[in-house]
């Protein structure tokens, strides 16, 4: 039996090539590049613009919560206010009435609004609520912690809290003049976080097992995946992150009550970029908070100092969700993946 001998090449053609790399890799190395370029902004954008930043992302840790259950989870929610809501206000009244870090607060909020979500998401699962009644179970439940947190004595009623100010820089309050870089840089790594927890998680076991049940449930089950447990985790884990969304929004703002907490603007602004961007894409939320955020700008300066011939708009409010809605139908007719889904597609043609 004759033997067959191959040959190892020589030369040049006989490098070995490094594999490539890892899809969650390389979203990472990305995310790293982008968080590298960030970090001067503020030390070169105006005050005003250094605001809109901060908005920004604040915006973005928003839609990644959002996008967490929605997006990767295929469980729509237009409740995600109860979840921003619930950090706000653990990390204000623990700082306001107990003295407590706003860090430990935004742990502490973080607990709370996972609890919370898990017992929506249990007893929804449990009744097989789906589409739209889970959406409209989860903006039931929001509205009524609104509704709950105006009329409670412990909650400061319809007031709410305002965070008393300290004279000097703390980290560890997170608390600094206002036009200091350090806001936007606290903000840019709780930010910068979440985006990394989100692609571990999609990339992840269990973020196969979501995303095989959002595709089909019945299927998923059938082949024994954990239905239950890989939901109630993808719920816990959007609530955290948008909770902690709520307790830096206390903080940067100084302020909240019922309205700024649980108000359905909140939801709106935590779907809206995610829906612009691309849902159940890595990057959408990106894209779209820095789309949302910067409109958020400009129609407060347009309302602020219109031209002549829009007048008629100066000290108008609204005119923010007229461009949000304009834009959502846009990108829902023009490009139903969202901007970022688009050109992943047209990418892998």
């Amino acid at each position: 039996m004759s033997t067959i001998t191959i040959a190892a090449p020589t030369g040049s053609e006989g490098a070995v090539k490094a594999p490539p790399l890892r899809p969650q890799n390389k979203q990472l190395a990305i995310l790293a590049i982008l968080v590298i370029v960030a970090i001067p902004l503020p030390l070169i954008l105006p005050a005003a613009q250094g605001a809109v930043a901060v908005r920004i992302l604040i915006f973005l840790l928003m839609a990644v919560g959002w996008n967490i259950m929605s997006g990767f989870g295929g469980m729509f929610s237009f409740g995600h206010a109860a979840y921003f809501g619930l950090g706000a206000y653990t990390s204000a009244y623990l700082l306001v009435k107990h003295n407590v870090s706003p860090w430990i607060g935004m742990l502490a909020g973080m607990a709370v609004a996972a609890a919370v979500a898990v017992v929506i998401g249990y007893f929804s699962f449990r009744y097989k609520l789906q589409g739209a009644y889970f959406a409209l179970a989860t903006f039931a439940f929001a509205e009524m912690l609104r509704l709950i947190v105006t009329s409670s004595t412990f909650a400061n009623k319809a007031v709410g809290f305002s965070v008393p100010l300290i004279q000097d820089s703390s980290l560890w309050l997170i608390q600094f003049p206002a036009d200091s870089p350090a806001y936007f840089w606290v903000a840019l790594v709780l930010a910068g976080a979440a985006v990394a927890i989100s692609i571990v998680f999609l990339h992840s076991r269990a973020g196969r097992y979501v995303t095989a049940i959002r595709d089909d449930e019945l299927a998923a089950a059938s082949l024994g995946a954990p239905v239950l447990r890989h939901k109630l985790m993808t719920v816990a884990l959007s609530a955290a992150i948008t909770a902690v969304a709520g307790a830096f929004y206390t903080q940067y703002y100084l302020f909240v009550n019922p309205d700024l907490g649980f108000g359905s603007a909140i939801s709106i602004q935590a779907i809206v970029p995610v829906v612009i961007g691309g849902i159940g894409t890595v990057w959408g939320p990106v894209v779209g908070a820095i789309i949302i955020g910067s409109l958020t700008d400009v129609t407060a300066t347009l309302l602020r100092t219109p031209p002549e011939f829009l007048g008629f708009l100066q000290g108008r409010s609204g005119l923010d969700v007229v461009l949000y809605a304009v834009l959502v139908i846009l990108i829902v007719r023009l490009l139903p993946k969202g901007i970022v889904g688009t050109i992943a597609a047209r990418w892998r043609r």
